[in-house]
């Protein structure tokens, strides 16, 4: 048996197993146990201004900064403070 072959064998294996236990699990318990979603005013950080400034681009960052550069702007960078 080749190396490929050896593979091929545990590969389909594995999906055979997989297969079984998609088969014998059961259904996914209801969403209605979850609370309802917040809308995202309220999910803003406490310390974060409510809304950006109407005159700046306000994209975030993901280490949370906002740009600087006018609301609208056509560069392609933004400038983080």
């Amino acid at each position: 048996m080749s190396k490929m072959d050896g593979l091929r064998a545990m590969r389909e294996a594995r999906a055979e197993q997989a297969a079984a236990r998609a088969a014998k699990s059961p259904a996914p318990p209801k969403a209605a146990s979850r609370p309802a979603a917040r809308p995202a005013e309220v999910r803003a950080p406490a310390g974060a201004p409510a809304s950006p400034d109407p005159q700046l681009c306000g994209h975030r960052a993901i280490s949370g900064r906002t740009c600087t550069r006018e609301h609208g702007h056509t560069a392609k960078s933004h400038r983080y403070s």
